[in-house]
């Protein structure tokens, strides 16, 4: 960048010295500091601090999917079954895995690329988080659009699948208890706890002492108040029942239906934590890109 002067009448575009003044054009050249940089170092670090924090999480979350699956690999003597999509997709500690190593290989470009101001591995990253993004917008546009659909989805996919390997999966086993408990349900379709008889064990031919039951975590109170110890057995003969005195025992109804209703009830809080989400994710975003268009400056700077 030039700034240029004129002073006076030059004689053939040369400035001559007349007295004391001076006539002529002065040419001063705007020159950047030998440091300058055009890469903002607030938005640089922001981008490394953001992704460290995440990388971190990926690996915690890898260390405990391998402990898990490596324990359940022994406990069934080296035959976890993997045949389809839905064994990967309800093995929750295969799940673990693969979610920390997914988090851990963006987390690090972003990580690495902010440091060493990479351009390629930001557009990556930026990619990978604008999926994400795109991801998270569609599923949230068809639960909040299509709730039935979902719901109709969720319960022919799913419900057997899941019911099947209640037994056989510990960790499944866990999060379905949970689940139960949390939400105060029992089974996952319309057809509620009676789904249960699609379960080996519960099932009412079975010869386990179980026939005819439902796991605890559906029992209304399987907790002894006295002595805090729980029953495991309060939810046996139970499919026996007429449902009037079922409902005594147990909760009816599905899980499906019981969280749509609930997210149903707390939808400004979802939608809200949502937006949250999606406008952390579209900053970020733009940092990324930010950072990466002011990485391409500086180099073209070097270039000249």
């Amino acid at each position: 960048m030039s700034n240029y002067r004129y002073q006076g009448a030059g004689i053939g575009g040369v400035g001559v010295a007349l007295g004391h003044g001076y006539s002529g054009i002065e040419v001063h050249e705007v020159m950047h500091p030998h440091h300058f940089t055009y890469v903002s170092q607030c938005v640089k670090y922001m981008i490394f601090l953001l992704n460290f924090v995440f990388w971190l999480f990926s690996g915690l979350l890898l260390g405990i999917g391998v402990y898990a699956f490596k324990d359940k690999w022994e406990e069934a003597n080296g035959s976890v079954r993997l045949e389809n999509f839905y064994d990967v997709f309800l093995n929750i500690s295969l799940v673990m895995i693969l979610a920390g190593m997914v988090i851990f290989l963006v987390s690090f470009s972003g990580c690495l690329g902010a440091l060493r101001e990479n351009t390629f591995l930001l557009k990556f990253y930026s990619m990978c988080l604008l999926l994400f993004f795109l991801l998270e917008m569609a599923i949230a546009i068809i639960c909040f659009v299509c709730p039935q659909y979902m719901n109709t989805f969720l319960e022919k996919q799913f419900t057997d699948k899941i019911i099947h390997s209640y037994r056989d999966d510990p960790d499944l086993q866990n999060f379905i208890d949970f689940a139960q408990q949390e939400f105060k349900c029992c089974g996952l379709s319309n057809s509620g706890y009676q789904d249960w008889s699609k379960n080996e064990y519960f099932n009412c031919s079975s010869p386990s002492v179980e026939k005819c039951g439902v796991p605890y975590s559906c029992c209304i109170n399987a907790t002894d108040i006295s002595s805090g110890l729980v029953n495991i057995m309060c939810g046996y003969g139970v499919q026996e029942a007429p449902v009037p005195e079922a409902r005594k025992r147990i909760w009816t109804s599905g899980c499906i239906e019981i969280v749509r209703v609930w997210a149903e009830h707390n939808l400004y809080v979802i939608a809200g934590n949502a937006l949250g989400i999606a406008l952390i994710q579209l900053l970020v975003i733009y940092l990324a890109k930010t950072l990466e268009g002011q990485i391409e400056l500086q180099k073209s700077r070097w270039l000249a």
